[in-house]
């Protein structure tokens, strides 16, 4: 029994001697060498697997942020251009208003002046065509002036009816031009008699033969005159 328990022993030594040999402690050493490096090889690999995937991502983020300022900065360029067209419109429309405006005051002050016009010519035209009524008015009240009594009924009408439509043409603008004793001036004045006299002075208008009148400074009829020297 002792002899089989020996045999065991040493069994079991030598398995342990084995166990322990230099070549199976390095047959383990080995191996877990290996495991370390394919675990430092599988970590790496995931390192760079991720730092993959992160630059991927990055790159991705970066390519997109790109695609987005390219989009913007292509429709800013469009808006630019749609504003400027705009601006250019607007621009063209004020220019077209102010010349609508130009024109539109061109033609209210050139239809007031033509209006004007025509309404001084129409007063002109009007007074022209009586004042023959005005010379005969002044003809009869010089042809029984002291020949008649000056409380004659008729003498007393005639002077009102007179004195009335002088006053009426001052109303409207009408002068009686100034003629008798003043310089003989051609641009009021027509002479139909001249006469040398040496008690008036020269181009004198001695005799007011017909009067004159203007309007607005306008000559309806030049006053018929008598110049002396």
């Amino acid at each position: 029994m002792n002899s089989d328990e020996n045999k065991e022993k040493d069994v079991k030594a030598e398995e342990t001697n084995k166990a322990e040999t230099p070549e199976n402690t390095q047959d383990t050493e080995t191996e877990k060498a290996e495991k370390a490096e394919n675990a430092e090889t599988e970590k790496t690999e995931a390192q760079e697997d991720a730092k993959s995937g992160d630059d991927e991502v990055a790159s991705g983020k970066k390519k997109e942020d790109g695609e987005k300022k390219g989009l913007f900065k292509n429709k800013n360029a469009k808006y630019e251009k749609e504003i400027e067209e705009l601006s250019t419109k607007l621009a063209e429309a004020q220019d077209r208003f102010q010349r609508t405006l130009a024109e539109f005051d061109n033609f209210r002050k050139r239809t007031m002046k033509e209006k004007a016009s025509m309404y001084d010519d129409g007063v002109r035209d009007t007074i022209e065509k009586l004042l023959p009524i005005f010379d005969n008015l002044e003809r009869a009240i010089s042809s029984v002036e002291g020949k008649v009594d000056e409380d004659d009924p008729l003498l007393k009408g005639v002077k009102l009816t007179d004195k009335q439509l002088k006053e009426i043409l001052a109303a409207m603008g009408v002068e009686e031009i100034k003629a008798l004793g003043e310089q003989f001036d051609p641009n009021l004045h027509a002479a139909v008699a001249h006469v040398d006299d040496e008690n008036y002075g020269e181009n004198e208008v001695i005799i007011d033969m017909l009067k004159g009148y203007k309007y607005k400074d306008k000559v309806i009829r030049h006053s018929m005159v008598k110049v002396a020297n």
